[in-house]
């Protein structure tokens, strides 16, 4: 077994960075282009998508609840959080045959591809998550969260479940190509039923119980309580989101071996 400070280790661990750095500035220039506003459109882009929801809610004045809570910030924590998880398969799905000419670098790994991928999206839902929330606090259009510990948190493991989530559809779609067919129709259901747009206290308690089957629920959950505090009434299990995300990030990785055996025979 090779020791942290083995030379040969820490050099592979190099060669890792690099590569996936390439291949994330690659992704950037290939995606938004190196004119007008280029690399930026990366939080942009969702920030005006989220925006359009929210100053809808301000316009008609009814920023706040009655249940004490802003809406503005009810829609900021709930988009933000079902863009993060959500983009990312998108993004890993078909994500090798564009690439494909890169696998004939030795170094170039499917892995590496999903990563980028995934750090990219990651990267720009959080400066959107951040930049509004400022920006809404700042108008008074919401208040700046309770706990930022569990929002923290909250926003961690919904991005872990995004990213095990990416590499399995990932995986998945180079060996079944159906699989990005049913992407779009699979993910509006997901994305209806991932507590985007409700709390798991306003259902029905034998909805709840269904509800609390999704994993992206409790991050959802966990976020809004680290924002609106004890004005809302949060149904989360960390022990039961952190098992399906390692779960899933078991699966993934199998799979990605696969992935990658089919991508270099192909």
């Amino acid at each position: 077994m090779r020791s942290p400070d083995d030379p040969s280790l820490y050099n592979s661990a190099c060669i890792q960075g690099r590569v996936i750095w390439a291949l994330l500035m690659r992704e950037i220039i290939t995606r938004y282009g190196r004119h007008n506003i280029g690399f930026l459109w990366m939080f942009v882009a969702p920030m005006l998508l989220i925006s359009i929801f929210v100053s809808l809610a301000a316009y008609n004045k009814t920023t706040s609840s009655s249940g004490g809570f802003s809406l503005v910030g009810f829609a900021v924590t709930g988009y933000c959080a079902a863009f993060l998880w959500r983009n990312m398969p998108g993004r890993c799905i078909n994500a090798v045959e564009p690439n494909l000419t890169l696998m004939y670098h030795r170094n170039v790994k499917v892995f590496d591809i999903y990563v980028s991928r995934i750090i990219l999206e990651a990267a720009g839902e959080s400066m959107a998550f951040i930049l509004l929330s400022f920006t809404f606090i700042f108008l008074g259009w919401m208040e700046g969260p309770d706990d930022i510990l569990k929002v923290l948190g909250g926003w961690w493991l919904l991005a872990w479940f995004g990213a095990a989530f990416a590499i399995t559809l990932g995986s998945l779609s180079e060996m079944f190509k159906f699989i990005e067919k049913i992407w779009g129709p699979f993910s509006l259901l997901m994305l209806s039923l991932s507590g985007a747009f409700f709390m798991v206290d306003w259902m029905p308690e034998s909805t709840q119980q269904f509800l609390l089957y999704l994993p992206m629920i409790h991050g959802t959950e966990l976020l809004r309580e680290g924002y609106f505090g004890s004005a809302i009434r949060a149904h989360y299990d960390l022990s039961y989101m952190i098992t399906c995300c390692l779960c899933l990030t078991l699966l993934g990785l199998v799979l990605i071996k696969a992935a990658a055996r089919r991508a270099t025979l192909g």
